[in-house]
Order: structure tokens, then sequence, then C-alpha cells
């Protein structure tokens, strides 16, 4: 019987290991832990992305890591991608499509404008059947629930860490994205 566990524990590994090798030849520039509850998307890199660190290593990543934190989110449970491939290029709607669809999230969180541009392209057949303009064009604060998953975008939270009072905003925003409860 465990002999039979490990050899499926394994195929799964192997499974998780091709589909990330295939995202990364598609160009997709990522960071976190794959497959977690939550990912990210940036859309802009800021200087910390620049200067050649990896995805979120700046102090976006640090205080989104402190608020996912605080709101009961494991340290681990996060995956970031970003809306530009390999190449600086922005990334296509098959691209952000596939990496959303590989990773599986139960929440995603959009950063910036060209996050959620990005996004809004790869899940275009499914938010146009929303109920409200504000989800379907995922304004900054509407919590969007399509393909089993939850959606929000924050409107611009690397711009909001130098202001209390935009800092203010997206704290509230996240506020709405606690864990969800484990399905068994």
């Amino acid at each position: 019987m465990e002999d039979t566990r490990g050899k499926v524990r394994s195929q799964y590994g192997a499974k998780a290991r091709e589909e990330l090798a295939a995202l990364e030849a598609a160009g997709a520039v990522l960071a976190g832990n794959a497959y977690s509850s939550v990912l990210l998307v940036k859309g802009e890199p800021g200087p910390a992305e620049r200067s050649g660190g990896p995805l979120l290593s700046g102090p976006d990543g640090t205080a989104l890591r402190s608020a996912l934190a605080a709101l009961g989110y494991a340290p681990e449970d996060w995956c970031a991608a970003a809306a530009w491939d390999r190449t600086g290029a922005a990334v296509t709607a098959g691209l952000m499509n596939l990496v959303v669809s590989t990773l599986s999230p139960l929440t995603v969180v959009v950063l910036d404008e060209a996050a959620c541009a990005a996004v809004r392209d790869a899940l275009a057949a499914d938010l146009v059947g929303l109920a409200s303009i504000e989800e379907a064009m995922l304004s900054p604060g509407w919590p969007v629930h399509t393909r089993g998953m939850r959606v929000m975008a924050l409107g611009g939270f690397e711009a909001a860490l130098d202001d209390p009072g935009r800092k203010r905003v997206m704290w509230e925003r996240l506020k709405q994205l606690p864990p969800l409860d484990q399905p068994f």
C-alpha cells in the first residue's frame, strides 16, 4: 500500500514539475510557492525587479507577505506571476490564462492596472457574463468569483505604499480576501 502511495506522489510531483517547466518555457515569470492558494499578479516591474531581483523581492513583496500573514495565510502560501514575460514584453492573454489555469489558485490578487489588463484579457470569456460592469472590468476593490476562484484588483499596490491613506485602502481591500476554509 505504501509503495502505491509513494508512486502516486512521485507521479504528481513529476506532473507538477512538467507543468511549471512548460510555463517557464513559454516565458512566464514566476516567484514563490507554485500551487499556493494565493496568486499575486504584478503588472509593472518595480525598482527591485528592474535591478535584477526576483518578482516581488522589494518593499511591495514584503508588504504583501505581511498582509497575507496578518489575514491568516501561511507564510509560504503565495505565488506571484508577472504580467511581462522573460523578454520584458507584455504577456499574451493565452500565457496569462495558462498561468492561472495551471497554478489553479483559490484567490488571485491583481496588484496594478497593467496586471489587471492582463488578467482581464485572460479571463474575458468568463468576466463578460458577470452581473455588474465593476465585476466584469475587475474594478479595484470589487471581489469577483469566477472559475472557482476569487479575483480582486487592488489598483496600484506598490504606488500606495508611500501614501498612508492609499495604503489603508489597500489593506481594506485585502481584508475582503481572508483564507478560505479547507475543502475537507
